[in-house]
């Protein structure tokens, strides 16, 4: 049996990245839809396009079985446009969605949870073979901490007690790969979690411990976080939405499974791992 071609969204991202990387390592030919230059692993084809305008993703999706599917847009805005798109090409999706869909965190108003929702219900609509991965957390999310540990030793950020059980862009690559590349996750809706909940003032030691320097997280309040993220050009809607989400975990946290072993017959890395694989990205 040949082997499908792949074309990976978000390929130039952790999680993308990462599935493009183990795609080519296993021999699966393997697509980047790059917006500009890129580094990929050498073989991998690149060819540009842009999510935002599905006119531009003919090329990138010709001869195409499956697709892994990033959306980098925080509405469903034209997600339709693009989903039609891959459908006149693709026999599969795999999406990128949150562990927020479906769960007791979705609440009307929570903007992205409503955009994965929505990007959920049109591939399901679609006719495609389809799986929809719902992670927690990302552990790069941390990356977000690097240049204050770089330049200053010190986190300034609310909630050093909200603990996530975060989890390692391989390990979604990991899953992701076998929903391309084999049937056993069509119609699922694996919800992927890390080993084990770490708190974020956990977090900020662990990667101290992983550069050979000690760090310290400094608590912040949630308006002070709240100015910081709107300074940084978030939108206010986003901020409204995801300091109040992640209060409410403090107390009622998301569960831990078993799922990345359980699919991949790896158990799932520890933030620990996670610190120590990208260590050089904090010193």
């Amino acid at each position: 049996m040949t082997q499908p071609r792949i074309l990976v969204t978000g390929a130039t991202g952790k999680v993308g990245g990462s599935v493009v990387a183990r795609l080519h390592a296993a021999g699966v030919p393997v697509r980047a839809l790059v917006r500009g230059a890129a580094d990929l692993p050498e073989g991998v084809q690149a060819v540009r396009g842009d999510l935002g305008d599905p006119a531009s993703l003919g090329a990138a999706l010709e001869g195409v079985d499956a697709v892994f599917l990033v959306w980098p847009f925080l509405s469903a805005d034209g997600a339709a446009d693009v989903i039609d798109a891959i459908g006149k090409h693709a026999r599969r999706v795999v999406y990128l969605s949150s562990a927020g869909v479906g769960s007791r965190a979705e609440e009307p108003g929570e903007a992205i949870t409503l955009f994965h929702t929505e990007l959920e219900r049109l591939i399901e609509a679609s006719g495609l073979e389809w799986t929809a991965l719902r992670p927690t957390g990302f552990a790069s999310n941390a990356l977000g901490w690097a240049e204050e540990i770089r330049t200053t030793g010190v986190v300034r950020a609310p909630m050093a007690a909200l603990a996530r059980p975060l989890i390692h862009e391989a390990d979604t690559a990991a899953v992701a790969v076998r929903a391309l590349t084999t049937d056993t996750l069509i119609g699922a809706r694996p919800l992927l979690t890390g080993p084990e909940l770490v708190t974020q003032e956990r977090q900020v030691a662990l990667i101290g411990e992983a550069i050979g320097r000690p760090l310290r997280f400094d608590e912040t309040t949630l308006d002070e976080a709240a100015e910081r993220m709107r300074a940084a050009g978030w939108p206010a809607d986003l901020v409204d939405a995801v300091l109040p989400a992640q209060a409410k975990m403090i107390d009622d946290p998301e569960p831990v499974n078993d799922e990345v072993e359980r699919l991949t017959g790896t158990p799932a890395r520890s933030f620990r791992a996670w610190a120590r694989d990208h260590a050089a990205d904090f010193r």
